[in-house]
């Protein structure tokens, strides 16, 4: 299942970024008391209550503000509103109810989405409450008083999104159909794969990068089973205001990749894997999804007998850390190998689900400990007692050791790189949870 997102959403300096850091544990946003200052949305994981989400922080909306990187912000915003299942709409008591919280809060009601009023920079709630009772003239639900800034609060704020997001999961229709999230940089050609696997021109193709501003489902039949392909705004280097919209595409991939099955990265072949390719690889991996490199514009490329071999390995020194993905030459003008994706999203959807038994992957381990004996520090050694799969979506594996501080990671890249060995896992990240069991003599 897809992790939900969550956007916050209000006015400039009404302390979206302190509440997102909060809730982050970290400081990603900037804070500043300038207006303006929080230009990119950034995204983290949060976990409430066992439950997990994707939290979108937004620049703030200026809504009449004829200023270019306010006006792009707010566009920015209305994205956040449109990816998101639930929005906590931030306001500010100091601050009281302006003019411009009731136009954001216009836009909200548009949106049709589940709204959790926040009123920020209470410090005292039994002194503040009546300027809070103030907010409810927005007309948009109970506002819910608290402080990012003291940290207070919060739980109750994060207890009024849980409802919602209760009710979003039991709305979720359980749909079997594989989805399949299609990612890259702009003009790579995912829009030109998914017309051509569509037999129709459904997306705007453009040589203008970037065209794509939204993430668009489509449903693909082939040989009898359904597939879900979700196309997504492209992703390029942040640069200048005037690309302002490729700042904020990432989180069209982010939100993609969430709810996506299978990811395939689209490469342009005539331009080489690139640094950049590899942030966007990055998210998918770090979610744990099946992953597909299709290499596009295969057609274009002058060609000998050593082209592919060549391209295989820049490809695999660039996104050296997941040397487990499927890499595929296609063309999505000509339809060159397109037959070959679906048997890839196939194969690697069925990677993502395989089980292994206990005894098996006992049997391994016990083998490549024979082989290669385990680290020692200080006259202490590694010893491993048990593995057992815990999990799929992606292969979750749990490993007991006598000290977890000896499980050093390239030891769990060689218990992982036997297990390879046998069972493949072709086109999915493995996870490895290192667990100390003290009741076994040292």
């Amino acid at each position: 299942m897809s992790k939900p997102i969550v956007a916050i959403v209000g006015r400039p300096n009404v302390g979206k970024s302190t509440l997102f850091n909060a809730l982050a544990g970290e400081n990603i946003s900037i804070i500043k008391d300038t207006p303006g200052v929080t230009r990119d949305r950034i995204y983290a994981d949060v976990e409430w209550l066992n439950v997990s989400f994707t939290l979108i922080d937004t620049g703030g909306i200026e809504p009449d503000s004829n200023d270019v990187i306010l006006s792009q912000m707010r566009e920015q915003a209305q994205i956040a509103i449109d990816t998101a299942d639930v929005i906590i709409f931030m306001t500010d008591l100091k601050q009281g109810l302006v003019d411009s919280d009731s136009k954001v809060a216009d836009m909200l009601r548009r949106s049709h989405k589940p709204v959790v009023l926040a009123v920020n920079k209470v410090d005292s709630p039994s002194r503040d409450m009546a300027e809070v009772y103030e907010f409810y003239n927005l007309g948009i639900g109970d506002p819910v008083p608290f402080s990012a800034a003291n940290r207070t609060g919060i739980g109750d704020l994060l207890d009024e999104v849980m409802k919602h997001l209760e009710l979003e999961q039991t709305e979720e229709d359980e749909n079997e159909r594989p989805r399949i999230a299609i990612v890259g940089k702009p003009n790579v050609g995912k829009s030109s794969l998914v017309n051509k696997l569509l037999g129709e021109q459904r997306m705007i193709v453009s040589d203008i990068a970037g065209t794509t501003r939204d993430a668009v489902d489509a449903a693909v039949t082939w040989n009898d089973r359904e597939y879900i392909f979700i196309d997504t705004a492209g992703l390029r280097r942040k640069s200048k205001v005037k690309e302002e919209l490729e700042r904020y595409s990432i989180i069209r991939s982010v939100t993609a990749v969430e709810r996506a099955d299978v990811v395939v990265l689209m490469i342009d072949a005539t331009e080489g894997v690139t640094e950049q390719d590899a942030k966007i690889a990055g998210i998918a991996h770090d979610r744990g999804k099946g992953i597909i490199i299709a290499v596009n514009k295969w057609d274009a490329i002058e060609k000998d007998d050593k082209t592919i071999y060549r391209f295989t390995n820049k490809v695999r020194e660039v996104l050296s850390f997941m040397a487990y993905a499927e890499i595929l030459f296609i063309s999505a003008q000509t339809g060159q190998r397109l037959p070959k994706l679906f048997e890839c999203i196939d194969m690697v959807m069925a990677n993502q689900s395989m089980r292994v038994g206990t005894g098996v992957l006992n049997e391994i381990m016990t083998e490549a400990v024979a082989l290669q004996q385990p680290p020692s520090d200080k006259g202490k050694r590694l010893k491993l007692y048990y593995i057992t799969q815990v999990a799929v979506k992606p292969p979750t594996f749990v490993i007991f050791v006598n000290d977890k501080e000896l499980m050093h990671f390239s030891y769990t890249r060689y218990i992982e790189n036997k297990i390879r060995d046998t069972f493949g896992f072709r086109g999915t990240s493995l996870k490895f949870i290192i667990r100390e069991r003290k009741d076994k003599e040292n």
